[in-house]
């Protein structure tokens, strides 16, 4: 179970950190060499964009909570749309707080789906599901567009450094993707035998033999659905989109917009530092997105405010609600207890509950 503990210590050092970052951006930035007069430019956006900014941002999010009930809630497990919310923007604010590629966030989406009775491997196979999905999109799209950059297709730099290396890595991701989905989905049944002619060693290969197994099991069920067409495909799709519209619409509010395929590209490279083991990527992301519109002809001033002003309304926006929903979720879970020992209860004191 991911807990938080509110100490009184563990929430001076949060506000610390939070405002030792916003001190950073708004004392320490402004005096490097030729920056000044760009971040003062943040102070002028058009509010009609920065709105614009905004509805990408919820409608992004909306997304995400259609790409989880798509996932989850027909696998059987009983959710409300408002539980789905609590768990996923519970999951993102998780996810703000620990880098890594979204692993806390992960793991309180585990917690709470074994809490609202899904089965430890459902939950295995249809959060692997769910990556597919949703970082499917990512890498397909880092081809796509690479290609289409490098080949004159697209609009843009066609340098090779930044269009076809992304392309090939996500190109090898998605064959490494496919190949692990030949691997069979029962591949610890099948290694029942070997685990007892072999002792210890034999049923370490067998748990072992999990990992594999459900890996293939979630990307098969990811196949599925992109075949039928699921409502999970074009969740993902939402999510990513807007998100680079919150990008898109971040330059406008300050000026000109590049053109799409280099906000595309740029945004998906310098998401790429979200790997860095940084709180929610904070320095890590806003540097490489920057960084990648550079690399590809936008400048810098321009390059700037657009990446802090969309992890203003992208990052720094969604961890209010986040948090909140967070603690409804923890209130969720409890409620969900006590229901089940109602149900236990009101079972035991009936006589055809006994029998049963």
């Amino acid at each position: 179970m991911p807990r938080v503990q509110l100490t009184r210590r563990n929430v001076l050092l949060g506000v610390l950190f939070v405002v030792s970052i916003v001190a950073f951006l708004y004392f320490v930035l402004p005096q490097i060499s030729g920056l000044e007069d760009t971040w003062h430019r943040i102070e002028d956006g058009d509010p009609l964009w920065l709105a614009v900014a905004g509805v990408f941002t919820v409608l992004s999010f909306g997304g995400y909570v259609v790409l989880f009930q798509a996932v989850y809630v027909r696998a059987g497990v009983r959710l409300t749309v408002s539980e789905s919310y609590q768990i996923t923007m519970a999951g993102l604010a998780a996810t703000r707080l620990f880098a890594a590629g979204g692993a806390g966030g992960i793991a309180l989406t585990a917690w709470a789906l074994r809490r609202a009775g899904m089965d430890r491997r459902e939950v295995a196979d249809r959060t692997i599901a769910f990556l597919v999905l949703q970082y499917g999109v990512y890498m397909a799209t880092l081809v796509v567009g690479g290609l289409g950059l490098y080949l004159g297709v697209l609009e843009g730099s066609d340098d090779f450094a930044i269009t076809m290396v992304p392309a090939i890595i996500g190109a090898v991701a998605l064959a490494i993707g496919m190949l692990a989905a030949l691997a069979p989905t029962n591949l610890e049944e099948r290694l029942e035998g070997y685990a007892r002619r072999h002792g210890r060693l034999g049923r370490l290969a067998q748990r072992l033999a999990t990992a594999p197994a459900s890996m293939s099991a979630g990307i098969r069920l990811a196949a599925q659905q992109v075949r039928d067409r699921d409502p999970a495909v074009f969740g993902a799709i939402a999510y990513w989109g807007f998100n680079i519209a919150i990008l898109w619409a971040s330059f406008k509010a300050f000026g000109e917009a590049p053109p799409w395929a280099v906000i595309v590209m740029g945004y998906f490279v310098g998401m790429i530092a979200n790997l860095l083991p940084l709180p929610g990527g904070v320095g890590g992301v806003d540097g490489g997105m920057i960084g990648a519109l550079v690399a590809f002809d936008v400048a810098t001033g321009s390059a700037l405010v657009a990446v802090l002003t969309y992890r203003a309304f992208a990052f720094w926006l969604p961890t209010i609600p986040g948090a909140v929903a967070y603690f409804q979720l923890r209130r969720t879970v409890e409620r969900w207890r006590e229901e089940r020992r109602a149900a236990r209860r009101a079972g035991a004191a009936s006589p055809a509950g006994a029998l049963h």
